[in-house]
């Protein structure tokens, strides 16, 4: 492997986890993955390893390389993450397969978007994260070994901080076993990959919030509920006012 930096396990990226904070060795600059990097425009929850490559120490202007392991509080779990990201690569894999071989001229299919694994984590198990696709968005449960299975298309209820929602059993040749809840679909109203990611991102951070549980027991109402906080009354924008990100993240969805 490719050297990413001059320190710790003699600069092999693949002996960190995405939770690695680096320190530069020059001015003792810490790189945080939770924090991100200001300086660069590096959104918070970005690893070292996936740092552009002309990235430099917002301290010293140092390489990349430059860089040593501080600590590595993933470094337990690496064994972990490193199964989720074989699962949803095989996820991605299977319905970039399905896009390509079944989707590409089905109209309703949105050639904005791709297909996308989105805020994936270690769940009862498995794992469990958002899958954006051209047609569709899915809450996607990829369950353990042991998980008691449905025939396909079996649905069973799956509880979360915020309610129980409905899941549908299914599989794929390389993806194996796997649970889908219905998000969106289709996909017309984005616009942007951007778009859907930061809705996806949204839905995961609701999923676990207990105080919307005396709202709903709907997945689509929980959807709803964000969309409309991140965008703003229409009748608060200037008739000739550009509109503001956070309405150019849901397109209008809220509305």
């Amino acid at each position: 492997m490719t050297p990413g930096f001059e320190g710790s396990y003699l600069g092999a990226t693949d002996k960190i986890s995405p939770l690695a904070i680096m320190e530069c060795k020059i001015c003792w600059t810490p790189y945080d993955p939770a924090e991100g990097d200001d300086t660069r425009q590096v959104m918070p929850g970005t690893a070292f390893v996936d740092l552009p490559e002309d990235w430099s120490c917002p301290g010293c202007s140092a390489p990349k390389a430059q860089f040593l392991v501080r600590e590595d509080p993933g470094a337990a779990s690496a064994p972990v993450l490193a199964e989720m990201e074989r699962r949803t690569q095989a996820l991605v894999a299977d319905f970039t397969e399905v896009f390509n071989g079944k989707m590409r001229d089905v109209p309703m299919v949105n050639h904005a978007l791709h297909v996308q694994a989105v805020e994936f984590q270690p769940y009862e198990g498995g794992f469990l994260g958002v899958l954006v696709a051209p047609w569709f968005m899915n809450l996607v449960f990829l369950p353990p070994a042991d998980y008691p299975l449905l025939p396909a298309t079996g649905k069973e209820v799956l509880v979360f901080p915020s309610g129980e929602y409905e899941f549908i059993h299914n599989a794929r040749e390389m993806t194996g076993p796997y649970l889908a809840c219905s998000l969106f679909s289709p996909m017309g109203d984005f616009t942007s990959q951007l778009q859907a990611v930061d809705v996806a991102r949204a839905v995961m951070a609701e999923l676990f919030r207990p105080e919307n549980r005396a709202e709903t027991d709907r997945a689509a109402d929980i959807r709803a509920r964000r969309e409309a906080e991140l965008a703003p009354p229409v009748d608060s924008l200037p008739a000739a006012e550009e509109p503001s990100r956070r309405r150019l993240i849901t397109g209008g969805l809220g509305g």
